[in-house]
């Protein structure tokens, strides 16, 4: 019986924690789900202002099969905006801002963060939209000059003045500058908390009413100086003064110079007195199109006079100049206490007239999103951008969209990072190698086959690939003269010798020779004299 209460209780729980998560389960905390699957035409609408001349275009990211929104020329406005189906109210639990962008051409300026815009009652329109219209938020990475931040920008309501003042966060995050996909979130929480995450990692995390994390702060100081306070005139700041009741001392001598001549300074031996510092360069020659009178009278330009060099100094020699002992320049009465010093002044402390509490920020709702960007560069490509009420959502949305590519594009930069490494060290190796082959090729005995080593040299320098078969090649070429000078020494120079040029006296008798057979040889046979 007691095992049956049991297993019955269990079946209970079961089936609340069941019904619980199928609740949980049918909840929509996505506000807003952009994926980019689909050309953007009649979701996103471009701004028709004439300043924003961007062109926007539906692409693949570099290497993926995932499209995105992309920035698609360079030094150029962007306006663009898609509408939620209905306000979302900042003032109740949490809310998550997450997207993806990549600059697929590196990071060197540019802008990629987008406003979350206020309803349209607040004086804007989709195709007027440009960097007036109204944003409650604004969020995302800027890198230009100076500037490298992610920003997040508050911008509020004072309900004192009724003016709307953007309220930066103080020491934002760094922009990632490479070419990989990153992600970007800003997670609101009811408690004023709001934290920065990129790539999931959290970069800073700040108090939307604190002082310290935001510029200006949301709630003014309670009091401020009074702008009506004036300085009294008698106000002394000065904390020393000269002392009135020193005297300069009777040898003080305020005309000694600071430096004087080294009277036991000698000059060196070998000092050139007759030789100036500077002469005229004797390869210099005057300008065949130099005309004495457009131009001036031609003079050489100077050089250092080469006799200088081994010599101590040339020119006129003058005692070198030492500190003066007896130098003691400007006198003036030492400082003393200032005994009417009050202190620096400021006016006086009044209540702040702007002053107000708030336990929450007071949000204008977000009606829109927009990108309304200036950037000096393409190839900037935006995805996956979500509103969400859950930060497991968010996340489940990093690890399905976001990391996959990441992963991919993050190893495809190791390969390029380590094949660039091995070309360096391969372009070291072979300076080495071409060095040292050129040197080998000067040596005389090598001169027959100075060219063909030369050649095979800039080959390899040419196309850099080919290194190993080159230094093949001049070893075939080095092994081959190796075998020749050991076993063909002794053949080569019976050769040269039987093909030995005779001398002046032999070359003579050689033709004497030859003269004499031809005397003796049978005559010819003369051809039968035809008559005409």
């Amino acid at each position: 019986m007691r095992d049956r209460q049991l297993l019955s209780g269990l079946l209970l729980i079961l089936s609340l924690v069941s019904l619980q998560s199928l609740c949980y389960c049918g909840l929509d905390h996505t506000v807003l789900y952009e994926s980019f699957d689909e050309p953007f035409d009649g979701r996103w609408i471009v701004s028709k202002n004439g300043d924003y001349e961007g062109v926007w275009k539906h692409a693949k990211s570099e290497g993926h099969d995932d499209y995105g929104l992309l920035v698609s020329e360079k030094a150029r406005k962007y306006g663009i905006v898609k509408e939620l189906d209905e306000p979302l109210s900042l003032k109740e639990g949490t809310v998550v801002l997450q997207y993806e962008v990549r600059f697929q051409e590196g990071l060197e300026c540019g802008g990629a963060y987008l406003k979350y815009l206020r309803p349209q009652e607040a004086g804007w329109t989709p195709e007027g939209f440009d960097s007036e219209s109204p944003y409650s938020i604004m969020f995302g990475p800027d890198k230009c000059g100076a500037t490298n931040k992610v920003h997040f920008i508050l911008k509020h309501k004072n309900p004192k003045s009724g003016e709307y003042v953007e309220h930066h966060l103080k020491f934002p995050p760094s922009v990632p500058y490479d070419k990989l996909s990153h992600v970007y979130t800003a997670i609101l929480k009811p408690d004023n908390e709001v934290r920065i995450l990129v790539d999931g990692e959290e970069k800073k995390k700040a108090n939307l009413l604190s002082g310290e994390d935001f510029e200006p702060a949301l709630i003014p100081p309670k009091t401020i100086p009074d702008p009506e306070d004036k300085k009294p005139e008698d106000w002394d700041e000065r904390a020393k003064i000269p002392d009135p009741n020193a005297v300069k001392p009777d040898d003080w001598d305020e005309e000694a110079p600071m430096e004087i001549e080294d009277e036991e300074a000698e000059k060196p031996e070998g000092w050139l007195d007759d030789e100036p510092e500077e002469v005229d360069d004797p390869e210099a020659t005057k300008p065949e199109d130099w005309d004495d009178e457009e131009d001036g009278m031609w003079e050489a330009p100077k050089i250092d006079n080469p006799k200088c060099e081994t010599a101590p100094g040339c020119g006129e020699w003058k005692r070198p100049m030492k500190k003066n002992p007896a130098y003691k320049g400007k006198w003036s009465a030492p400082m003393i206490d200032n005994p009417a010093y009050k202190g620096i002044w400021k006016p006086r402390d009044i209540p702040n007239p702007d002053y107000f509490e708030l336990d929450r920020p007071d949000y204008e709702p977000i009606a829109a999103v927009g990108i309304e960007i200036w950037t000096m560069q393409d190839g900037i490509l935006f995805d996956n951008m979500l509103i969400t009420k859950d930060v497991v959502v968010a996340e489940s949305y990093r690890e399905t969209t976001w990391k996959p590519k990441f992963d991919v594009e993050k190893e495809k930069q190791k390969a390029e990072e380590e094949a660039a490494s091995s070309a360096d060290g391969l372009k070291s190796y072979q300076k080495v190698v071409f060095d040292l082959l050129n040197k080998v090729a000067d040596i005389s005995f090598l001169s027959a086959y100075k060219s063909k080593i030369t050649e095979l040299i800039e080959k390899a320098e040419e196309q850099p690939n080919l290194t190993i078969g080159v230094l093949v090649s001049i070893v075939v070429v080095f092994f081959s003269l190796f075998i020749k000078l050991i076993f063909g020494g002794k053949k080569a120079a019976a050769t040269v010798e039987e093909k030995k040029k005779p001398e002046v006296g032999e070359s003579s008798k050689s033709e004497d020779e030859a003269e004499k057979k031809e005397e003796t040889a049978a005559p010819r046979k003369r051809q039968p004299r035809r008559d005409n």
